[in-house]
């Protein structure tokens, strides 16, 4: 055996053991979007006054590590919280990829009375689905879980709130799998095979949370598009009757539906974990120092703090004011090795090529819906941008890198986490999911070939290909 000192506490380590399963084994996780395979160089900490990977560094002997500073998620949650606890209530949790949303709803008054943001501790098994998955196939689904519910405890127990004892929880498909423990392996492989999409419910002490007495989740309509989705639409509502709504769910995966009173298509386009900073070379999630904002005359930062790295929103600010000067062509081409945003964060050619991977993938995948569906851009009554980040999103920016149609941007709404808000709403209204459920189809993207064409079509900088 060996000790090893953690930020001054200590902790036995068996001799061979890598040091990034030592700190999920004692619960203190940090960033590994790679999923451990010692690619993205996210997991740096100090190991006796030395930068190693945590991922890659076998513990040998005794040794002292220092982690870095915890990340603290300021994801927009709600747009207000009324701060009035009622009698009636329950808890509202939305598990995202990256960020989990928990809110204290009053059932009485409809709204939400309290709320939390956390990142989402599965992040150091793999940024996206596909890497947690993977961890899954090997090592099982019971770490995950547990370090999951590790953290929602603690969100349950900083709002304060012991009376509530029903848990309704959203999120997409794979993530609510990892909530109640059950194996996502079939979902990593074609045909991509969830265990169940309906709702489903548990007694709280069988999933780690003795607090809460019921959970019951939301239902999802395919692999790939989830309970988060179903959530979103029961909070923007239907369109006018004759139009089309479409409500795009930007993250890691990023979920995306053409719906009207009649119809429903989604689809689900890998986007990767771009948008979230998890592949970007100073990338970063919304936390304190991120540069959620840039223009020629400067940067904004979450918190006002010093800059320590770029998020979603700040990428997509920075690429497109690189295309204004020309720094950047619509080809992607960078003129120089690297671009600095702020002191210490910059932006590579390997950055902007990233994004043209996660832009093209998502107008690719709602200009391949229309098309299906036969809707011109002028049928669409609005669209929806919902995903944590979205409530900083600057549109117009969106649109002139190409993430967007210019044919849409007037018709374009930030609503922010529209599955934690479209949840809250089910929690008081117990409206019927099925008016969205019943008519949706889902559209396999990688069997479709207007998809790979309009793919190809759309990874220039610039304006969507329609």
């Amino acid at each position: 055996m060996a000790q090893v000192t953690i930020d001054g506490e200590r902790y036995e380590a068996q001799v061979g053991e890598r040091l990034s399963d030592v700190l999920i084994r004692i619960n203190k996780t940090i960033p590994m979007p790679c999923g451990g395979r010692g690619d993205c160089g996210k997991c740096r900490v100090t190991v006796n006054g030395t930068t190693a990977l945590a991922c890659e560094y076998v513990v040998g002997s005794d040794i002292t590590v220092k982690l870095p500073p915890r990340e603290i998620i300021a994801g927009e949650t709600v747009t207000a919280a009324s701060g009035r606890q009622t009698a009636h209530g329950a808890f509202v949790l939305d598990v995202g990829t990256t960020t989990l949303a928990l809110a204290l709803a009053s059932l009485d008054e409809g709204c939400v009375v309290r709320a939390v943001t956390r990142a989402n501790p599965q992040r150091v098994f793999g940024a996206d689905v596909m890497n947690r998955i993977g961890y899954c196939r090997t090592h099982g689904v019971a770490p995950l879980q547990q370090a999951l519910m590790r953290t929602v405890s603690e969100m349950l127990s900083s709002l304060d709130a012991p009376a509530v004892r029903t848990l309704y929880i959203t999120g997409n498909t794979t993530m609510l799998h990892l909530f109640f423990g059950v194996d996502p392996s079939a979902m990593g492989v074609y045909p991509y095979t969830p265990s169940f999409l309906e709702s489903r419910t548990a007694p709280g002490n069988r999933l780690g949370l003795p607090e809460i007495g019921s959970v019951i989740s939301l239902p999802g309509a395919a692999a790939f598009v989830g309970a988060d989705l179903t959530a979103g639409l029961n909070y923007v509502g239907l369109p006018s009757e004759g139009r089309f709504r479409l409500l795009v769910d930007l993250g890691t995966n990023a979920e995306i539906v053409l719906f009207s009173r009649e119809t429903a298509l989604c689809t689900a386009a890998a986007a990767g974990p771009c948008f979230e900073g998890a592949n970007i070379s100073c990338g970063m999630s919304a936390s304190p120092g991120a540069v959620y904002a840039f223009a020629k005359d400067g940067y904004r930062t979450i918190g006002d703090a010093p800059a320590a790295g770029l998020c979603g929103t700040g990428l997509i600010d920075v690429i497109a004011s690189l295309l204004e000067d020309g720094t950047v062509d619509e080809t992607g081409y960078m003129a120089c090795e690297r671009f600095e945003i702020a002191p210490g964060v910059t932006l590579t050619q390997s950055d902007v090529r990233q994004y043209q991977l996660a832009k093209s993938a998502v107008a690719a995948a709602l200009l391949a819906l229309l098309r299906r569906q036969g809707v011109s851009m002028e049928e669409i009554e609005a669209v929806y941008i919902s995903g944590g980040f979205s409530a900083k999103i600057n549109i117009e920016n969106a649109v002139r890198t190409g993430l967007l149609p210019a044919a849409l941007k007037d018709k374009c709404v930030a609503v922010g986490n529209s599955s934690l808000l479209g949840a809250v709403k089910y929690a008081c209204e117990k409206n019927d999911l099925s008016v969205f459920l019943s008519r949706m189809r889902y559209v396999d993207l990688a069997a479709d070939p207007v998809f790979s064409e309009l793919f190809i079509e759309n990874m220039t900088l610039g304006g969507v290909e329609s």
